[in-house]
């Protein structure tokens, strides 16, 4: 709940695309209270580590809790091993917590949806953390949210798995817009984040006018 005491989600729309030479995240800007519009600059992906970045979907306060809870855990991790995290673990950190979160007795439901995706040894990984708490790792592409059925239909028709960064960036852009067109819960914006070698950082951040000027 924020401090009008209303229960905010982020209803939202988010993707993740696995490139050839990295990882694509994006998602929408809005967060509603029912049909009511909350907010229409909610940061909807957020980094972990320096490599590792997810994005959010469900009851806004539940998720980004979550978040700040895996950002210490991993980072003292580090500190007290000085061994980098994998996406793999910080994936099975988050799906414990959302486990745990789904289950607990509330007045206001604990449900937290997250697409991880990191780069270490491994190479590029890409997961989908339900709100059930399981973990399926992906390897082409996932979204989330209540825009994701027009999302899935883009992904399905243009997704190529030898897609550079730079493509996936646009199809990702072209997907959040396909929800914003259909989903009354999406909109406002659209963010985009990319995780290569060079680590996690955001690369395409537009505002959607809906004001009318005379």
């Amino acid at each position: 709940m924020d401090g009008d005491k209303i229960e905010r989600k982020t209803g939202t729309t988010t993707v993740g695309l696995i490139c050839k030479d990295g990882i694509v995240l994006a998602a929408d800007r809005r967060a509603t209270a029912g049909t009511f519009i909350a907010t229409k600059k909610t940061e909807k992906i957020h980094k972990i580590t320096n490599d590792i970045a997810v994005t959010m979907a469900g009851t806004a306060s539940d998720a980004q809790l979550l978040i700040k809870y895996v950002q210490s855990e991993l980072s003292l991790k580090e500190i007290r091993t000085n061994i980098k995290t994998t996406a793999k673990e910080a994936a099975n950190l988050f799906a414990r917590f959302v486990y745990s979160n789904i289950r607990k007795i509330s007045m206001i439901p604990g449900i937290s949806h997250f697409i991880l995706g990191g780069y270490d040894k491994s190479g590029f990984s890409l997961y989908d953390i339900y709100a059930d708490g399981s973990i399926t790792q992906c390897d082409d592409f996932v979204s989330s949210g209540s825009g994701s059925v027009m999302v899935y239909g883009v992904l399905d028709t243009l997704y190529k798995k030898d897609m550079s960064v730079d493509e996936g960036i646009k199809l990702a852009v072209k997907c959040v817009n396909a929800a914003l067109q259909r989903d009354s819960a999406s909109g406002d914006g659209i963010d985009v984040f990319t995780i290569t070698k060079d680590g996690a950082k955001k690369v395409f951040e537009q505002e959607i006018e809906t004001r009318v000027k005379l």
